[in-house]
């Protein structure tokens, strides 16, 4: 019970700061701004947090929260390479309608010149567990091949992944970033595919 507090408290405060800093902007959002919203104590805030900045580095506790969400509405009859597709296309719609550029580009910038933990790389996220259970399975299933590892077809697909992040914010978001995934990420995934499976 008291695990699940804490998870709820720490998450509250994360929901709370990312909803402020997309409706008024990182630098107009104050900490006491975010502990009203988040319905917390001060104590509790700087219990998880030593400040505004340290809360940069949580927006990959966003997609994972979104990754859960998407576990219950996903269909379970989909191939393993149209889950792929499904998880990027939903993960970056929902960074487009609902995260900043200027903040995205804060998180990524950070993570190249942090000596910490990089949250992005983080093996022990849902992100990492769900892509290594997805590709797995499509080896399994005979849909991907096997003469790559799972963990080289992850590290591939994050990369990926991350490289679409990165020009978007570079370019100041001049094209969509949802359509453009959806344009060249199949074309990427598809040299995973298992070719004698797809009788190609």
């Amino acid at each position: 019970m008291r695990k699940n507090q804490t998870r709820n408290t720490r998450g509250k405060i994360i929901a709370a700061a990312w909803q402020l800093f997309y409706e008024q902007g990182y630098e107009n959002t104050t900490v006491d701004e975010i502990i009203e919203a988040a319905r917390t104590s001060k104590g509790s805030f700087y219990h998880y947090f030593k400040g505004k900045d340290a809360l940069l580095g949580t927006l990959s506790n966003l997609f994972d929260e979104k990754y859960e969400e998407l576990l219950e509405v996903m269909d379970p009859d989909m191939d393993s390479f149209s889950r792929l597709l499904y998880l990027n296309h939903e993960l970056f719609t929902m960074i487009e309608n609902s995260i900043s550029i200027d903040l995205l580009g804060r998180l990524l910038s950070s993570q190249l010149v942090t000596r910490g933990e990089k949250s992005l790389l983080d093996r022990n996220r849902l992100y990492y567990r769900l892509l290594t259970k997805i590709i797995s399975q499509g080896q399994e299933a005979g849909e991907l091949r096997t003469d790559v590892s799972v963990g080289e077809i992850v590290k591939a697909y994050a990369i990926c992944e991350r490289s679409f992040l990165y020009d978007w914010c570079i370019s100041g978001g001049e094209y969509s970033l949802r359509s453009y995934s959806q344009k060249m990420l199949p074309i990427f995934l598809s040299e995973f595919r298992n070719r004698r499976n797809d009788g190609q």
